[in-house]
């Protein structure tokens, strides 16, 4: 790809790592930011010009946790078609699951993923599984994974339940510098279990899936993360307890990190109605208190990153019975709209904070360095959204090959206008 420039004006510049939060003006070159200076004042001029006025320039937005599909899989996701959704929904690097098929457990798969064939919009960042197969009983080669290019480990929706093969996995990633993620939830508690163990459950009749099915094995883990010393992270955060665990460990100095899902943050689990499938996902949407509990802590800086788990699944799977379908939504053209209308409006979270959630500390937790910040000499990764623009989200309008939203219709507050990826503009809407 030709390398070119491109000069930002007249936008509001926000980048916490920076600690910028005005009006400024921003040139791209070869690939990286050349300069930021107060509007007006830039030295160089790029080949082509953005117009920002009324806008939020952020650093590009990194999803830690999505479901690309590929290899094995292509009839619900492609890694073209699903980067082009997180193209649309702001997101300039997506980090992906390694339950493909094969399961990405080795570095020849791990490199594939990433070789410009599969068409990507987007930086693709994979994350290998933590035991060969995901099958919890030997560990990858993690050396060479995080040489063919992996920025983590993990088994996602298969957790490492016994203790000797977490903490043999905290030590060897510490050993190389990956974090260690982990679906929390002790699947000897939820065998047939389809949502939250709750009211709504029983009166639709379904086997409730208990909320210490997943904080009794954070709580293990933050043991074992604090003897091994390694870098744990708690994916798809859903339960208060939980989250009680995760600050406690925070305060005691234990590497540990954790991400919530808008989703998760914006329904409960009254919410599935009459057994609508595009409300069931893995965690399961919990109770009002555990909603409200994550909505504190996302405000007060538990919680680290707002994370996707973008799963699609085709129509022909989703329309079954509800404890028969596949887990999971589709959620990157839907995040930035959520996190503008729940977090920003309703919540009064100021937007520094939000873009810290999708940029900055993304790209601390993963280790992903000179993204998630617009300083001089970082990737020209960049977010340009429109903080005002209500609209509505259309699933069958989706860029991905699945259209397995809850958010059907929903009006959001909070438009991407612009995602730039290494200084080329990869989307932009015409609206």
């Amino acid at each position: 790809m030709k390398k070119q420039s491109l000069t930002i004006r007249g936008g509001h510049v926000i980048d916490p790592a920076e600690k910028l939060d005005g009006p400024y003006d921003i040139l791209l070159k070869d690939g990286l930011v050349a300069e930021v200076a107060a509007r007006g004042k830039l030295r160089g001029k790029g080949d082509d010009t953005f117009d920002a006025r009324g806008l939020i320039v952020a650093p590009g937005f990194i999803d830690i946790h999505v479901h690309l599909r590929e290899p094995g899989q292509t009839v619900k996701e492609t890694i073209a078609t699903g980067t082009a959704a997180a193209a649309a929904g702001g997101f300039t690097s997506v980090c992906a699951m390694p339950n493909t098929n094969p399961v990405n457990d080795l570095p020849a798969i791990t490199r594939w993923m990433q070789d410009p064939e599969r068409g990507a919009r987007v930086n693709v960042f994979p994350i290998a599984a933590a035991t060969v197969g995901s099958m919890g009983e030997q560990l990858t080669d993690y050396t060479m994974l995080k040489r063919a290019g992996a920025v983590a480990v993990t088994d996602d929706g298969k957790p490492i339940l016994p203790d000797k093969i977490m903490r043999e996995a905290l030590l060897a990633a510490a050993r190389v510098g990956l974090p260690v993620i982990q679906h929390a939830e002790d699947t000897r508690m939820t065998k047939g279990a389809a949502m939250h163990q709750g009211p709504t459950a029983f009166r639709l009749g379904l086997r409730g899936w208990p909320a210490e099915a997943e904080s009794s094995l954070v709580e293990r883990d933050i043991r074992l993360a604090a003897e091994t010393k390694g870098h744990y992270h708690v994916a798809h955060l859903s339960a208060a307890a939980a989250l009680k665990a995760v600050r406690r460990a925070k305060r005691e100095h234990v590497h540990v990190t954790c991400e919530v899902t808008p989703h998760h943050f914006a329904l409960i689990d009254e919410d599935v109605g009459e057994y609508n499938t595009n409300f069931k996902m893995n965690p399961p949407l919990r109770s009002r208190e555990d909603r409200d509990a994550l909505l504190a802590s996302l405000a007060d800086g538990t919680v680290d990153c707002v994370a996707t788990d973008h799963a699609p699944h085709p129509q022909n799977e989703k329309n079954a019975e509800f404890d028969q379908a596949p887990f999971g939504i589709t959620g990157l053209e839907t995040a930035l709209g959520l996190c503008v209308s729940i977090l920003h409006v309703q919540e009064n979270i100021p937007m520094r904070r939000i873009i810290e959630l999708l940029s900055t500390n993304p790209a601390r937790v993963m280790g992903l360095a000179h993204r998630g910040t617009l300083a001089v000499g970082s990737y020209a990764d960049v977010t340009i959204f429109d903080p005002n623009k209500k609209w509505s989200y259309r699933a069958v309008e989706s860029f991905s090959k699945s259209k397995n939203s809850p958010f059907d219709g929903w009006k959001l507050q909070g438009e991407v206008v612009a995602t730039v990826v290494g200084g080329h503009m990869v989307f932009h809407s015409l609206s």
